[in-house]
């Protein structure tokens, strides 16, 4: 029998170099979701400022997160599922985005594997130098948020398939190939 509940909105979370963007994307391709990548949401300002190597602010943050649960409302609105990168670092960040449908999945990981990552990371406007002012705004999920943690220890594909597996998540008819 074919699972009726309505599918979640995902947003991948934690500190930069976490692998948000790369797990989001194995699952999007797996499930047949819309996928949003948070960063592009960004105003160039902030941006700037990250490239700079300056840390964001509450105020600069605010504007972002709000473009963000738009777009998570846009889907949970009309009942369709999605996933979006958020770092949404701190709970008063989260409480913005959280919603009915909406799973907060937690990509945690030690500041030494996180900084190798990003060692090696290119191209991206979040400087390795700023990974301590992450770690130092991160707040993790409580039990009073829709949430699950992961380890950053597997890979990517690995990761994204024990997010389906712990969710019991349904490939869109697209992604099945037409069937459901």
């Amino acid at each position: 029998m074919a699972k009726t509940a309505q599918q979640p909105v995902l947003v991948i979370m934690g500190v930069s170099g976490s692998g948000k963007s790369t797990v989001a994307g194995v699952l999007a391709g797996r499930l047949g979701w819309d996928l949003a990548e948070g960063d592009d949401l960004h105003p160039e300002a902030n941006v700037a400022k990250m490239h700079s190597g300056l840390p964001l602010t509450d105020e600069d943050r605010w504007p972002w997160l709000e473009l963000i649960a738009g777009w998570i409302r846009s889907r949970t609105e009309v009942g369709e599922p999605g996933i979006i990168t958020c770092s949404a670092l701190k709970k008063k960040y989260r409480d913005v985005l959280r919603g009915e449908n909406v799973v907060f999945v937690f990509l945690q990981g030690s500041k030494d594997k996180i900084s190798d990552r990003l060692a090696s990371r290119h191209g991206h406007f979040m400087p390795p130098s700023l990974l301590e002012s992450q770690f130092e705004a991160l707040e993790e999920p409580g039990a009073d948020e829709n949430h699950i943690a992961l380890s950053v220890s597997a890979s990517p594909a690995e990761e994204a398939q024990e997010v389906i597996e712990r969710l019991e998540l349904v490939a869109s008819d697209a992604a099945q190939g037409g069937i459901s």
